[in-house]
């Protein structure tokens, strides 16, 4: 299976029943519909509240996703700040049959550029598949240092990036710190503005609820298709799934559009964060009747 043909990469959610336990007749559907929509899928990240769920439920959930026997390529989220915990994860991960990992900086304690490229390096060794590297500060509290990646990027796991700080200029300095690797967009609305600096796709949250509607996104944007009102779109739309902590908005909307049953979360994220839901259903609305 060739990675590099998948533009689009879903953050998949992790469906809940009311009791907060996983729903995995939800996730089967979540997963099919990204099958059909020709879109790769990630699982295990912070979308699908990774660092919320205990090792059995996480052993489970890939257990149960290699069981469909899905033709879409899976990538796992692979991230933490006990780089032992996470090499045994990635020794685990090497006994099934996925395609890649996504490998986020260090939680917490900001590492300058040589504990992280110390910690990548030691991940990248103990794996045997493709690597994407993950910047994403917000969550993670530091940035993805440029030099650490320059003293990465002839790594034959390192594969790609994913950048997700929503900055033009660090997306277009990882694209000339690693010349190799594919950089994806991690911001759903940025696609645009990445695709002139190199952008080879995204990973995304919006293609949660719009699949094929965001694969058609990706698609136009990659082949600088988009006119104005449609970058506008998707800008607003994308951006509403943030209005509260990802992926507090988009299960809602996924909720509210039955394609899961519940919007349940794990603490410390709740539902109640949202109080109007009027700007999701008015973007689910925009997207649905845009071709």
């Amino acid at each position: 299976m060739n990675l590099n043909e998948y533009k689009l990469w879903t953050a998949v959610i992790t469906p809940m029943k009311a009791d907060g336990s996983v729903h995995y007749e939800d996730l089967t559907k979540v997963l099919r519909d990204q099958e059909s929509a020709g879109n790769g899928i990630l699982i295990l990240g912070s979308t699908g509240e990774s660092l919320n769920l205990d090792e059995d439920e996480k052993v489970k959930i890939l257990e149960h996703t290699l069981s469909l026997g899905l033709t879409a390529p899976i990538m796992v989220g692979v991230g933490g700040i006990n780089l032992n915990q996470t090499r045994s994860w990635v020794d685990y991960l090497e006994t099934l049959d996925v395609h890649a990992y996504l490998l986020v900086t260090p939680l917490y304690a900001k590492p300058g550029k040589i504990g992280q490229y110390e910690w990548f390096k030691s991940l990248l060794e103990s794996s045997s598949r493709p690597c994407m590297l993950y910047n994403v500060p917000g969550r993670t509290g530091v940035k993805m240092s440029f030099e650490a990646i320059e003293m990465l990027k002839d790594h034959p796991n390192f594969w790609a990036i994913k950048e997700a700080s929503g900055s033009t200029e660090d997306f277009a300095k990882y694209v000339a710190a690693a010349p190799k690797a594919l950089v994806y967009s991690g911001d759903d609305a940025m696609l645009p503005d990445y695709t002139p600096l190199g952008a080879k796709g995204l990973v995304s949250v919006a293609s949660n609820v719009w699949a094929k509607k965001t694969h058609l996104y990706v698609t136009k944007a990659l082949a600088n298709e988009l006119n104005a009102d449609e970058k506008k779109l998707w800008n607003e739309c994308s951006n509403s799934l943030f209005m509260a902590s990802n992926p507090i908005p988009v299960k809602r909307l996924m909720q509210i559009d039955g394609q899961i049953s519940t919007n349940v979360l794990r603490a410390p994220l709740t539902h109640k964060e949202i109080e109007d839901d009027s700007i999701l259903r008015s973007s689910h609305s925009k997207i649905n009747e845009w071709n």
